[in-house]
């Protein structure tokens, strides 16, 4: 059966590329994102009655909840949602502003939530769906000058596993996805965020835009395969719970995991010496 899919951030890199994917695959797709132009730019190639470009700010939930009717009223059905939209926010966190975190949680974090709640919903009467949320590498491992980032994706994994033992009796299956770099705009001098407030102990190292802005369309990944894998985990009757995207993904994610699993192997006495036998009055 030919799927529906519902895709934030559609509107360049992984976004758009997955809804190309999805729809050479013969599914029928609800692109969206903040501009509806951008989102007729990056698919104008691939425009059909099988394709709904759809505006979403998904920080804004009543937005998502909104979307979600539509996709239902013009399709019928959700049964792949992909939560991809998002954007970087680069530097040291004592010169993050409170205002910065916020708006970085709104959009990364929340955004991915206020859709998987409109979503499952629908999912849950139809005992089947599938959700790939988009992480990050930045998800698994601290990178420097990714505090903020690094802390919605880390919350965005948290969220997913937890929800996935929730909602897995009525066949919906979450998988988090970890990419490492890959050519999108994510690191695009417009779209990239670095704070004003610059703190002068941490000059001597370098700025953000110093170390990050170099990587902007230099990444190995390529948004298209990534999009090809998605139509493949949207089809696995059992996919994965979480997905590492990349050779690079791979390289950097497990040191980090095998570091951890040591350092509990390491600190197993100290962290059962904190049992003790429980007495009730």
């Amino acid at each position: 059966m030919n799927k529906v899919w519902l895709i934030t951030g559609a509107g360049s890199g992984i976004g758009a590329e997955t809804a190309k994917a999805a729809l050479r695959a013969g599914d029928r797709v609800v692109a969206t994102g903040r501009k509806l132009d951008k989102l007729r730019k990056a698919l104008h190639d691939v425009i059909s009655d099988r394709l709904a470009l759809v505006e979403l700010d998904v920080a804004n939930e009543a937005q998502a909840q909104a979307v979600a009717a539509q996709a239902m009223q013009q399709f019928g059905r959700i049964d792949v949602l992909v939560n991809n939209a998002g954007y970087s926010l680069l530097g040291n966190f004592e010169e993050l502003s409170r205002a910065e975190i916020e708006q970085q949680f709104a959009t990364n974090f929340y955004g991915a939530a206020f859709v998987m709640r409109a979503v499952l919903p629908i999912m849950r009467k139809q005992r089947a769906g599938r959700i790939l949320n988009i992480s990050s590498v930045a998800g698994v491992a601290g990178l420097k000058h990714c505090s903020a980032y690094s802390a919605t994706k880390f919350a965005l994994e948290g969220l997913s596993l937890a929800v996935a033992t929730e909602v897995e009796p009525f066949g919906i299956r979450i998988t988090v996805v970890e990419p490492g770099f890959f050519r999108t705009d994510l690191l695009a001098e417009q779209n990239a965020r670095y704070p004003i407030k610059a703190i002068d102990d941490y000059a001597v190292e370098g700025t953000a835009r110093d170390m990050w802005s170099g990587y902007d369309g230099q990444q190995q990944g390529d948004p298209a395969k990534l999009g090809a894998v998605f139509v493949e985990l949207a089809a696995m009757a059992d996919p994965p719970k979480v997905f590492a995207a990349g050779s690079d993904a791979l390289a950097m994610i497990t040191p980090v995991l095998e570091g951890r699993l040591q350092e509990l192997r390491d600190h197993a006495a100290l962290s059962r010496s904190t049992d003790g036998a429980f007495q009730q009055n």
